[in-house]
């Protein structure tokens, strides 16, 4: 069974951590409305979604991508490179300990979860201002005794690895080349996303679809030629909080171990 872990948007939004983009107004009743169209796409392909309750102190928790690292053995507890979003950890934990055992990093590591990309056994890390040396090593430490091999790549003018790429399935990576170091992907099919949308590369791809946001049409058009079925979705105003739509979830298969 396929799971999707959501929470919902923190009234508190508006005071969200930002690192790359200007802050703007966040209407939180679209951004509610949004998320749970969100929601309904996820349940759409077929997961079944767990939605957890909002946490008014952490305005970035609708996040969950960033507290926690899964894989099929384990849940892997990030400890976050902003130290106001920590707090987010311990009722997403909660909720993840149904179905995973738990591991944790520890300081000095920072890592957050939007800079990992899984492609089968291997780990890549974005080494970026969220995640450190640090908690790349843990990571790899912690994931090792599965199978698991970790590979740090650069990430340079973006929040985190997969604002600058995400993997598509088949082989295949959609990337921003001017956001990262594609050395270490060199084994994979980079795609460039679609002129003049900087932003477009953190898609969320699940089976043979690929969820898209709906203002990077050129890079949906592109996704499409490639076989993919696009979903289109609106999540601009998430969008203002410096979010993708990797970001608003975590999504695993149950029991996988």
């Amino acid at each position: 069974m396929l799971i999707a872990v959501t929470r919902a948007v923190s009234p508190a939004i508006n005071r969200c951590e930002l690192g790359f983009i200007e802050r703007q107004e966040i209407s939180l009743a679209k951004a509610e409305e949004q998320h749970h169209l969100y929601e309904a796409c996820l349940a759409e392909l077929g997961a079944s979604v767990v939605s957890l309750q909002a946490e008014p102190d952490y305005p970035d928790s609708v996040f969950v991508e960033d507290p926690a690292v899964l894989v099929d053995e384990v849940a892997v507890m990030t400890r976050m490179g902003v130290a106001s979003r920590r707090g987010e950890s311990e009722s997403l934990a909660r909720a993840l300990e149904r179905y995973r055992p738990l591991r944790h990093l520890r300081e000095p590591a920072t890592l957050e979860g939007g800079d990992v990309m899984r492609i089968g056994r291997t780990i890549f890390v974005g080494a970026s201002h969220r995640s450190n040396r640090a908690g790349i090593g843990q990571l790899s430490a912690e994931l090792a005794p599965f199978g698991y091999t970790v590979v740090a790549v650069e990430v340079r003018g973006a929040l985190h690895l997969k604002t600058a790429c995400c993997y598509i399935g088949d082989g295949v990576i959609l990337a921003n080349r001017d956001w990262l170091d594609t050395a270490p992907l060199r084994e994979f099919h980079i795609v460039d996303i679609g002129p003049d949308e900087p932003r477009a590369a953190n898609v969320l791809a699940i089976g043979d679809s690929v969820i898209v946001p709906h203002c990077f049409p050129r890079t949906a058009e592109i996704l499409a030629g490639l076989g993919k079925k696009v979903r289109l979705i609106d999540v601009s105003e998430l969008m203002k909080a410096e979010a993708g739509v990797t970001c608003s979830s975590l999504v695993f298969r149950r029991g996988a171990g």
